[in-house]
């Protein structure tokens, strides 16, 4: 059930949040095992382990459910919880799919600003939440509640959005435009928008003498984490709610709960997602 909470706190955006379970559902035709393998490979080198084995995975907003899976090949038992029912059904037809019982894969609708719901849940030695909390409406609520699924030396992945200041408020309003559109017109509104970043990037790889076709790059959507470049720019273009924060903001938050930054994978001045790995090391 949607907790009351969560809808209070994305309540500005109930004309115009964007459908992100519907995108993960056009993507999920798209999953094969080359993706499924990518996205073990991301994990296992995201969290330095070989296996999950004896582990519980909780995938915070679970997407397509790639993850989740991947988790679960790992050899972790996994708990999957996602805002958008469409998330939650690809979820659940990758797990039939792979004859995956209930048991070592529970998968349920919830938000991550349902702390009730997630203290429900319990702790888990694993947590993955890989560019949710800034798609709620409430990014510092989601994190506090998102930090406190982790058991003590357990460690938690967050992405999340790079502060970029002017161009992070040029890009919220490119989403807003999005989401104001009708269904009809977002498609030829991604096209444009990403046509023109994409000329960008073609000038920039003949400036340096390099082939300026987009399709080496689009060709490497498939081993970055198992995605799809076309997906990924719509999810991109029209993800509403938004909101971006500073590496030194996060780690603060972080720190404030008994956590230690283990690895940053930041994007510099760019825009796009800083990754962080944190481990809990005790409780306040």
């Amino acid at each position: 059930m949607i907790s009351k909470v969560h809808l209070s706190m994305v309540d500005e955006y109930k004309v115009k949040r964007f459908g992100f379970g519907e995108n993960w559902l056009a993507f999920s035709e798209q999953i094969d095992h080359q993706r499924i393998k990518e996205a073990v490979r991301s994990l296992k080198e995201l969290f330095e382990l070989e296996s999950f084995a004896g582990r519980t995975f909780f995938d915070i907003g679970c997407g397509s459910g790639i993850f989740s899976l991947a988790a679960h090949q790992l050899g972790a038992t996994v708990l999957s919880i996602d805002f958008d029912m469409n998330s939650v059904t690809c979820a659940e037809r990758l797990r039939d799919q792979f004859g995956i019982s209930r048991q070592s894969w529970r998968i349920s609708q919830g938000s991550v600003l349902d702390a009730k719901l997630l203290s429900d849940f319990g702790q888990a030695d694993l947590v993955y939440c890989w560019g949710v909390v800034h798609h709620t409406g409430n990014m510092h609520e989601a994190i506090n509640n998102a930090v406190a699924a982790v058991r003590i030396d357990g460690s938690i992945c967050l992405a999340i959005y790079n502060q970029q200041g002017n161009a992070s408020k040029r890009w919220k309003s490119i989403k807003m435009a999005y989401n104001y559109l009708p269904c009809v017109l977002r498609p030829i509104y991604v096209i444009c928008i990403a046509g023109w970043y994409e000329l960008k990037f073609a000038l920039a790889r003949l400036i340096r003498r390099q082939n300026p076709l987009p399709f080496a790059d689009w060709s490497k959507k498939k081993e970055d984490r198992g995605m799809s470049a076309w997906h990924d720019w719509v999810d991109w273009i029209g993800g509403l709610p938004f909101e971006v924060a500073s590496p030194d903001d996060v780690v603060r938050q972080l720190r404030s709960h008994g956590f230690v930054l283990e690895k940053l994978k930041t994007v510099g001045s760019g825009w796009g997602c800083n990754e962080y790995l944190f481990r809990r090391e005790h409780e306040l």
